[in-house]
């Protein structure tokens, strides 16, 4: 996310207004030109210690990114996708150590603990002046999410909502996903920010609200009694993008983004996603 990686954490004002802001798109990072392959190997990289991987990310860590506040245990998205990278760069699981480091922490400029941090980082300008990051693992998507009791609750299928009642917060991608994508019969409903429009969810005056699905997952699952994920609207305009974090100007930049570059390619980080994203997460396509 934007200025919070706790997707699930007890709702603070401030991860609220940063799930927000999280709408807005994000420019992708300019890509690095590929290193030899030979730099990139075990026996190569200059890790931080030498063999093994070091891999942070916050505590607690919450799904349906980590499973069980384990990262070490391979599941959920981003540890299942942390793991897919050191395979990739040919790190066994026994030569990866986690660590957990705050999300403040890591984005803050200075030295880092680790090799690389999976922590939900939103890829900005601002945050490149002070660190490095990969390649995108992940390109948020917009989302539906409704009540249980809403005549919408339980649909799958953009056309079954073809006469829903949906809105979203003005200038967003989340608004873009309705008027370009979903294009309901009914005039979408616009909103300052997301808590007025969760209000208007309530209150019984939307039959659904659209938001990314990392907002979606924390409304739903810490904000909202008896709300429910309708699903994925597919990819539209500028997503924002999340990367893996590493030290500014690091060796290991490089190595990474041939790593994701080729679980991409591969069909590996699809894979995951429809995973932990959709099928454990309750979070489904809709076609």
């Amino acid at each position: 996310m934007v200025n919070t990686p706790r997707i699930l954490a007890l709702g603070a004002a401030g991860t609220v207004l940063a799930a927000v802001a999280a709408c807005a798109p994000q420019d992708n990072p300019s890509p690095t030109p590929n290193p030899p392959a030979a730099a990139c190997t075990k026996d190569k990289m200059p890790t931080r210690t030498t063999g093994k991987l070091t891999i942070a990310t916050d505590e607690p860590a919450y799904e349906p990114w980590f499973r069980d506040n384990k990262p070490d245990n391979g599941e959920g998205y981003e540890a299942a996708v942390a793991y897919a990278v050191a395979e990739q760069l040919g790190y066994a699981r026994e030569d990866v150590t986690w660590t957990r480091v705050k999300f403040d922490a890591a984005i803050a400029p200075g030295p880092k603990s680790f090799d690389f941090d999976i922590n939900q980082f939103s890829i900005t300008d601002e945050r490149k002046q002070a660190v490095d990051f990969s390649a995108p693992y992940y390109l948020v998507r917009q989302t539906v999410i409704t009540l249980k009791s809403s005549k919408i609750a339980g649909k799958n299928s953009l056309a079954d909502l073809k006469n829903a009642t949906l809105g979203a917060q003005v200038g967003t991608t989340s608004y873009q996903a309705i008027t370009d994508v979903i294009k309901p019969t009914r005039k979408p409903q616009v909103f300052n920010n997301n808590d007025d429009a969760k209000k208007a969810l309530q209150n019984g005056q939307l039959d659904g609200l659209v938001v990314d699905l990392p907002t979606a997952f924390y409304m739903t699952g810490a904000e909202l009694t008896d709300a429910t994920i309708v699903g994925q609207v597919p990819q539209v305009g500028a997503p924002e993008a999340f990367g893996l974090l590493l030290d500014k100007d690091s060796p290991l930049t490089p190595c990474l983004n041939d790593a994701i570059s080729q679980l991409t390619k591969g069909g590996t980080l699809t894979e995951l996603q429809q995973k932990w994203l959709t099928q454990a997460a309750g979070a489904p396509e809709l076609t």
